[in-house]
């Protein structure tokens, strides 16, 4: 059975962090559905301490940004960017329309249309995430999205240069400097100066991610993702220090980012743990990794290495760090997962900034129903169908009819009838 050496805060305390969390989106999203700009403008000033006339950036703005980067910082983003189009253009290519003859002149087909319009949001308010513009935007406009319009707060008192650069270099058509609840509310419930979305895209803290479970409905998501949560499944064929940088990287996020180790090595667990203990006396950011590791941190012993994938797939984590003697043999077992980042040499940072897979994954356990965000998530698969006989119609007509006498459906059935009686020349009962 599975030891904890450590653990984070208890479920009721997590529970009343939520509510608290809750409550606050809810009157937010209320105040923008009824007063628009203002609403936006006043918790702009209020939480991020940033106000304007237009929140939208103009050509000169972006420009200027722009200028603002070295060439190798922009050469970078279009790697990073580049990596990310192949390898969505990969996933769309596997993404056919399908048209097939199901049986004597009846046609089935489906059409995979892109979303008209996204909203993509950027967290930025700590750091300036800017590989979330790649992830959304770049993925969006490979699946052919029309409209993109992105969000992201504010950083030192302005634009953050190179979430602005990524941005308009992914592709975006429209940019705005606004953050958190405000942002994604603007997005999609429209305000006076923009245009509501069909669909909200991207991370966030808890205060996004619950305005975007709110707007569900209203709009479609991606997912809930958000606060980064990662999991380090490790045996002795790594060390402490390995685990405890792979673990506090992503801690650094947020104070409430769950950082988790899983072994089957006692020793490991006390190395790893004494070793995160060093690494926050040197570490820039240790502030927020130190009180996520305090507050949310676990590290958990397992008997075997079947109970070690049990425990995963119950944990179902964003990120999931395999650092063991044989990384595939999880691969072919674990089931709750939002990335899998394979063997030593790979790890999250990767998947997050540059190497190609999207990084907007889910939290929360959600990985046991949805993966991350992919082209895909952008396309709508619509079905249609043709009937190209009068043999067919009425053939289907007479399953039809008896399929809807037998639930009751007097209008339904009628639709078939009048078919039967049209195409085959004959009345039914």
């Amino acid at each position: 059975m599975p030891r904890y050496l450590k653990t984070g805060i208890s479920d009721a305390e997590a529970a009343a962090a939520d509510e608290k969390v809750r409550r606050v989106v809810e009157d937010a999203l209320n105040d923008i559905a009824s007063r628009g700009d203002a609403a936006v403008r006043e918790m702009s000033i209020k939480f991020d301490n940033w106000e304007r006339e237009d929140f939208r950036l103009s050509a000169g703005e972006i420009e200027a940004c722009l200028a603002r980067l070295t060439g190798q910082d922009r050469d970078d983003i279009l790697f990073a960017q580049e990596q990310i189009r192949n390898f969505a253009q990969v996933q769309r290519d596997a993404l056919q329309d399908v048209e097939v003859e199901t049986l004597p002149g009846v046609v089935l087909g489906h059409r995979n249309i892109p979303v008209n319009a996204v909203g993509c949001y950027v967290p930025g308010g700590k750091y300036p995430l800017l590989a979330s513009a790649h992830m959304s935007v770049v993925t969006a406009k490979v699946a052919g999205v029309e409209r993109i319009a992105t969000c992201a707060p504010p950083f030192e008192g302005g634009p953050a240069p190179a979430i602005v650069a990524a941005q308009h270099l992914a592709g975006a058509d429209e940019i705005y400097v606004i953050g958190g609840i405000q942002a994604v509310g603007a997005m999609a419930l429209g305000t006076g100066s923009i245009a509501p979305v069909d669909m909200l895209v991207g991370p966030g803290n808890a205060f996004v991610a619950e305005a975007k479970r709110q707007l569900f409905g209203r709009v479609g998501i991606d997912l809930l993702a958000g606060p980064t949560e990662t999991l380090v499944i490790a045996d002795e064929s790594v060390d402490g220090e390995l685990c405890a940088a792979d673990l506090l990287g992503q801690a650094e996020h947020g104070p409430t980012s769950p950082a988790t180790l899983l072994t089957n090595s006692e020793r490991l667990a006390r190395e790893t743990m004494a070793e995160v203990e060093r690494q926050l006396t040197v570490l820039p950011t240790a502030g927020i990794a130190g009180q996520a590791w305090r507050d949310y941190g676990q590290v958990i012993v397992c008997e075997s290495l079947d109970e070690m994938v049990a425990a995963a797939d119950e944990i179902a984590a964003e990120h999931v760090q395999v650092m063991t003697e044989d990384p595939d043999w999880f691969l072919a077992r674990l089931t709750n997962y939002g990335a899998l980042f394979l063997g030593p040499r790979t790890n999250v940072s990767y998947g997050d900034k540059v190497i190609g897979t999207n990084h907007t994954l889910p939290t929360r356990r959600a990985a046991r129903y949805t993966g991350g965000l992919w082209v895909g998530m952008f396309l709508k698969t619509c079905t249609y169908q043709r009937v190209l006989t009068d043999e067919a119609s009425a053939m289907v007509g007479e399953y039809c009819s008896r399929l809807c006498a037998l639930e009751g459906f007097a209008g339904h059935k009628e639709q078939a009838d009048i078919r039967v009686r049209r195409y085959g020349g004959r009345n039914l009962a």
